[in-house]
């Protein structure tokens, strides 16, 4: 006979099957359930916390991830193949690139060989936010995890490999699926 887990604080949703021996893991639902509940949450908070640390702008998340993007491509990315690395629609890098051209964060280049095509890479200014933006997070987070108990900061360094090979099996299985995924 297997054990089960009931999802989140045990009240309906379905049983998770565990394997003999597994008595003290939690069932995948419900590690998947209270993840999926804190990861918006947590990308939030640390959002503001960032913003907040050093009075910087409030740039969109969707901002933010493409000028990574753009910034670990020194030599820029057309619209396409931005939109195939962050995973979403060309319609939504187009949209996100309008509003950060009128900031002046994104450059829109078209290279001598081909004028009919465009480049976009991440204007001086907004590789100076982006850097503004890691150095406050960073900043904030140790700030916050520093006051945690000693157990707490050993749970969160224990975790840190395992949320690695989660982002890595999600991409994997994401890249196995049929285009971008709706946003």
């Amino acid at each position: 006979m297997r054990d089960t887990d009931r999802t989140a604080g045990g009240k309906g949703g379905t049983d998770t099957p565990r394997t003999p021996g597994e008595s003290g893991t939690p069932g995948a639902v419900k590690v998947a359930a209270r993840l999926g509940g804190l990861l918006g949450p947590l990308r939030r908070a640390v959002l503001r916390a960032t913003r907040n640390a050093e009075g910087l702008p409030d740039l969109p998340e969707a901002q933010i991830e493409l000028l990574r993007a753009l910034s670990s491509s020194p030599e820029g990315l057309s619209p396409g193949a931005a939109a195939a690395r962050l995973r979403v629609a060309p319609s939504t890098v187009s949209n996100v690139v309008r509003a950060m051209a009128a900031e002046r964060l994104v450059e829109r280049v078209r290279p001598e060989h081909d004028q009919r095509t465009v480049v976009l890479t991440a204007s001086g200014e907004a590789q100076e936010l982006l850097q503004r933006y890691d150095r406050a997070s960073t900043t904030a987070l140790a700030q916050v995890v520093e006051g945690l108990p000693d157990a707490d900061r050993l749970a969160l360094d224990r975790a840190l490999p395992a949320l690695d090979r989660l982002v890595a099996a999600l991409e994997a299985v994401d890249g196995a699926g049929a285009g971008p995924p709706a946003r």
